[in-house]
């Protein structure tokens, strides 16, 4: 339906016959209209609800403008930031992909069009209850978002109950990239680190994974409220999220307690 090449990269849109339309950035699968809203529901709504009280929030990436759509059906939230390096993907998202653009004239919302890792590094301390790096792979502009330096302006910028929550790649064929990953994190003085799984079809194994950080224990969250939420979601509710944090015995060995 589409193609183009910006400043940052290869952006490809597709019509298919199954999973509706298929974005692809640098040739590689970003979303579809049919299965997107497992990706951005457990982006979304886990670290939300393991945060005892957020207000403000800043994804970084997440240009097809779907993670916000699901942070914004959050009522209490005041503030989220996006902020994404290629205007190109949310303007063709906007076009292509409606329905996960439908929230974006909500006035909590600010965007901003700019390197994700510079606008970390220059962010106030403190100002921040979540972040959420809704990152392509580590691979061209995602690339910085996967290491130390990185994250210990994340953690610089989270007041003391922040929570980060990052895309990590596929559990069975990113294994190494999901143990530096924890490693990074820990280095950069996160004190807890786990791992969620989920599914993810068009994505390489169809097995896929985000990884949550904090200071406090991550595996309790307001499940109350989950249960109890105001708002519709296809995948997400809290006995997924309990679910979602059980890992296979490769992976318990694999990665910190």
């Amino acid at each position: 339906l589409h193609e183009e090449e910006t400043p940052f990269q290869q952006i490809a849109i597709y019509e298919t016959t199954e999973f509706g339309k298929l974005m692809t950035l640098d040739n590689l699968i970003m979303l579809t209209a049919r299965d997107n809203f497992v990706y951005h529901e457990m982006m979304s709504h886990p670290v939300l609800f393991t945060h005892p009280s957020p207000s403000d929030v800043a994804i970084i990436g997440g240009g097809d403008c779907g993670t916000l759509h699901e942070v914004l059906k959050h009522p209490n939230l005041e503030r989220i930031l996006q902020i994404e390096i290629d205007e190109r993907v949310t303007r063709l998202s906007e076009k292509y992909f409606p329905m996960l653009c439908e929230s974006n004239d909500d006035p909590r919302a600010e965007f901003y069009f700019e390197d994700g890792i510079k606008w970390m590094a220059d962010a106030p301390d403190n100002t921040l209850d979540v972040i959420i790096v809704d990152s392509t792979d580590p691979l061209g502009p995602g690339e910085g978002l996967f290491t130390a330096p990185f994250y210990r302006d994340c953690r610089r910028v989270l007041r003391p109950e922040g929570l980060l929550v990052q895309q990590s790649e596929s559990p069975l064929l990113h294994l190494s990239l999901l143990q530096s990953m924890h490693e990074a994190m820990r280095e950069a003085g996160f004190e807890n680190t786990r791992t969620l799984q989920f599914p993810q079809c068009v994505y390489p194994s169809g097995w896929w994974s985000a990884t949550l950080v904090g200071r406090n224990d991550l595996t309790q969250f307001r499940i109350n409220d989950a249960r109890n939420k105001t708002f519709d979601t296809r995948y997400y509710n809290a006995d997924i999220q309990k679910a979602s944090l059980v890992l296979p015995n490769f992976l318990l060995e694999a990665l910190p307690d």
